[in-house]
């Protein structure tokens, strides 16, 4: 998530600064072929470009919202896998604890076992969301739309390697022949607290409590593997991009006709200004086209949450931040405990 500091529309204007060269370059076209080559007939008169701008903006209006909202639940899953993170780790150390005075002596393995399981489930559902879609832009192509250079963990290591720091042989194994990798890890550690159950080593209650914690999780998970999965409808992605491309080339030919006549009607007190007053349509032609333009690329960037791109939820932060915490819960070595990421020009992913 691109975090914008104390410039907002200014970031907006970076961020759109190639579309906006473009927006000056037509409108100037535009006007140069009407005023100085005189192609008089190149004009449509303004009241249907205005009802085509109305719908236009009603349909952008509706994208806008509906990617919202599929970026607003991706976040609210992540904060409820935070929640529901620490509260596992913390229900499983009390458990161990608390069942019995003379507390085993392998209990804390056991609980380090089971927490790095966890951060192993972590590491395989943030790149499962990381993976590319046919209907997602690749990594290199939002490069080269953006500005400014941001890093995205999951791009630059593989699956196999991180999880090789948190899972055993067998279990790194089995979990990579796997299609659904997080559900390769998440079924072991249910199965491995009921048999700590079955060995009285945790309380019979706690352990219900734990798998609806485990099920919320897993909830969770289809969550998310559903936003990942089921793209946001091209009818109306695509339709929007049209129409507002639409509505971009009809504009100067309705507004510089309109300006021209103003212009006539100002030269009859001041002629100097009116002589000129056309070429004043570009600013107010190019302000209108980028604010719709804007409002598109928002809507569109918002469509995929999970695809890396600077306006995505943050998952791999998030996860990382869900690490830290449950491996200091469990009072892991410090030199174990993997660093904050270090975002590059204030985006986090």
């Amino acid at each position: 998530m691109y975090t914008l500091r104390r410039y907002p529309l200014k970031s907006v204007i970076i961020w759109t600064k190639r579309e906006l060269l473009f927006f000056f370059a037509l409108a100037t076209v535009f006007t140069v072929l009407y005023e100085l080559i005189g192609v008089k007939w190149l004009q449509v008169p303004f009241t249907p470009v205005g009802l085509v701008g109305t719908a236009v903006a009603f349909l952008v209006g509706f994208q806008n919202n509906a990617a919202y909202d599929r970026i607003w639940e991706a976040r609210k899953i992540w904060g409820g896998i935070v929640n529901a993170s620490r509260s596992l780790i913390i229900t499983v150390k009390d458990s161990f604890y608390l069942h019995r005075s003379d507390a085993i002596q392998d209990e804390t393995a056991v609980l380090k076992v089971i927490t790095h399981r966890h951060v192993a489930w972590l590491t395989a559902l943030r790149f499962a969301m990381r993976t590319k879609k046919p209907w997602e832009a690749s990594y290199e192509v939002m490069h080269k739309k953006e500005s400014f250079s941001y890093h995205v963990p999951e791009f630059g290591s593989t699956l196999e390697e991180e999880l090789k720091a948190h899972l055993s042989e067998n279990e790194l194994k089995h979990v990579m022949s796997q299609d659904n990798k997080p559900n390769a890890i998440i079924a072991p550690q249910s199965a491995q607290l009921r048999t700590l159950t079955n060995e009285q080593k945790l309380w019979d209650f706690s352990f219900l409590n734990i798998q609806q914690i485990l099920q919320e999780l897993t909830a969770l998970q289809g969550k998310s593997e559903r936003i990942k999965n089921f793209p946001y409808p091209k009818q109306y992605g695509s339709i929007g991009y049209h129409f507002v491309h639409i509505f971009m080339w009809l504009l100067p030919l309705a507004i510089i006709p309109t300006f021209a006549s103003m212009g006539l009607d100002i030269s009859t007190s001041n002629p100097w200004i009116g002589k000129y007053f056309v070429w004043s349509n570009i600013p107010f032609t190019v302000i209108v086209i980028w604010v719709f333009n804007t409002m598109l690329r928002i809507g569109l960037a918002g469509e995929n949450p999970f695809e890396g791109s600077p306006n995505d939820v943050p998952i791999s932060n998030i996860s990382r931040g869900i690490t830290r915490d449950i491996l200091q819960i469990i009072e892991e070595d410090p030199a174990k405990i993997p660093p904050a990421i270090e975002n590059k020009n204030d985006v986090q992913l």
